[in-house]
């Protein structure tokens, strides 16, 4: 598996950190589950923009 690191502004790094407290997750998780989820929305709308 490959890592990847990024930055985040302080408010969007405050705003996962207390999705993943909530969540019971931690950060990581949480940012890779987001990415994911906004990976398959985008390629569906490709997929839509293509028809």
């Amino acid at each position: 598996m490959k890592e990847y690191k990024i930055r985040l502004s302080d408010e969007t790094a405050v705003f996962y950190e207390k999705v993943a407290r909530q969540a019971g997750r931690n950060v990581e998780q949480v940012l890779s589950d987001a990415l994911f989820k906004l990976a398959g929305e985008l390629a569906l709308e490709a997929l839509h923009k293509k028809r």
